[in-house]
């Protein structure tokens, strides 16, 4: 075996972990005529599952409320298995909380309006999201609290 190995990155598989979808206050809050209040939350994880193969999860969570009433609350967590091998450790943490959740979010956007819509209401679109910005608020962070920097479980309001 070589000592430079060649680096590895191929996605396994991508699938819809979980999804929920709750309406608490149907019928009733459908016939109310005001704009709605969207709270949108992200995060990220990652999780090693054998030698060189991670599974990272881009989770969405969109609580949207009429007053103080909720209209509808989706949970959607999108995973994607990854094999990465003879990445530099260094580089190891932009690899698992970049590159990975940039290629599995578009799927999540989609089954989230998709859960939407079939709801009954207008699709709420999530925004494109700069991981790369977000992982290194994280490291920030982390390195503000004296932490070292670990695989990334951001969790970002928009």
């Amino acid at each position: 075996m070589t000592e430079q190995a060649n680096p590895v990155f191929q996605i396994q598989r991508m699938y819809l972990k979980d999804l929920s979808l709750e309406q608490p206050n149907s019928p009733a809050i459908l016939l109310e005529q005001q704009q709605p209040n969207v709270d949108i939350q992200l995060a990220v994880t990652a999780n090693p599952v054998a030698e060189g193969i991670f599974e990272v999860a881009v989770t969405a969570t969109v609580h949207t409320k009429v007053e103080d009433k909720t209209l509808f609350l989706v949970e959607a967590k999108q995973a994607g298995i990854f094999e990465i091998r003879h990445i530099p450790e260094d580089q190891m943490g932009a690899v698992v909380g970049v590159a990975c959740p940039q290629i599995i979010y578009p799927y999540l956007r989609g089954n989230v309006a998709d859960v939407i819509n079939r709801a009954g209401f207008p699709p709420v679109h999530l925004a494109e999201i700069n991981f790369q910005a977000m992982y290194e608020q994280q490291q920030a962070q982390q390195a503000a609290n004296g932490s070292a920097p670990t695989a990334p479980s951001t969790e970002t309001a928009q």
